[in-house]
């Protein structure tokens, strides 16, 4: 096929040799099955701003860090220049993520490079080599909906171990490859001890998970995995060979208010104290 525009540096840089095929379009990006020597890869190119219908919601940019403060006041302001710092804040996101993922062993796209826009990794392929399909259209037994489900949980786990959240798990970014499923799409990332929406967010993403494949076994459907995870990772408890149940105890005790109130008027009395001693 004839080589899109954004595809063009790689080319001429000799990053990619061909450019096989169209693989998707969605909201963000558009991939494409490519070349690279002997390598069949994959390339995400990220649209352009006033391409895109996806927004980046506050949340997810939380606890991201930008090179100096210009660039940072610039982000704030919406300006054209801080416009461009946040996509490209946004795309590292997704770089730094499966790099970090990938070497923690979590199953995601080997990356290669991001050059000018475009991200270069592994195609995920499913046993005949082709490209591997979504989750969602897969025919499921309640076996392997079981098997697939207690899989991803652990790369869930994994990935909070890494310091990464998904930010947005469903069916609809896994592929099934030919040796199971791969996780994909990570731009919204979040780090989980620089986000104050870190535990909604993994909730979120083992709901989806438990929503999806409890319609192919049921017995899914009563599990609470997140909160179970979430408690082992505040305890610093959480490994990614921690035996999960499914199932938390939850402290429905009422709030003793009064004792948290003793106990901050002892602390501003004690403050007071250490003042007056100085």
């Amino acid at each position: 096929m004839k080589t899109p525009k954004r595809l063009e540096a790689l080319v001429e840089e000799g990053l990619v040799n061909e450019v096989i095929a169209q693989l998707m379009s969605g909201k963000e990006a558009t991939v494409y099955v490519v070349r690279c020597g002997e390598r069949i890869c994959c390339a995400k190119v990220y649209k352009e701003v006033n391409q895109r219908s996806f927004r980046k919601n506050a949340s997810y940019q939380e606890g991201r860090k930008v090179k100096n403060s210009r660039q940072a006041r610039a982000m704030e302001k919406g300006s054209r220049y801080g416009r461009k710092m946040q996509e490209e804040v946004w795309q590292n996101a997704e770089v730094d993520a499966l790099y970090k993922l990938a070497s923690a062993g979590v199953r995601v796209p080997q990356p290669h490079l991001c050059f000018e826009g475009v991200l270069l990794m592994d195609l995920v392929a499913d046993a005949d080599g082709d490209p591997a399909p979504r989750l969602n259209d897969v025919e499921l037994s309640e076996a392997l909906a079981l098997e697939y489900h207690a899989l991803l949980v652990n790369q869930v786990v994994r990935m909070l171990c890494a310091g990464v959240i998904h930010g947005d798990l469903s069916e609809y970014n896994i592929l099934v490859g030919a040796d199971g499923p791969v996780i994909i799409d990570l731009p919204q990332a979040i780090d989980a001890a620089g986000n104050n929406s870190a535990a909604e967010m993994l909730e979120r993403d083992v709901i989806n998970l438990r929503s999806y494949f409890s319609a192919f076994a049921p017995s899914l459907k009563h599990t609470q995995y997140g909160k179970e995870i979430w408690a082992l990772f505040e305890k610093g408890l959480l490994t990614p060979e921690s035996p999960l149940t499914g199932h938390v105890v939850l402290d429905e005790r009422p709030a003793d208010v009064d004792a948290v109130l003793l106990q901050v008027e002892l602390a501003i009395e004690e403050e007071v104290m250490r003042r007056m001693s100085v």
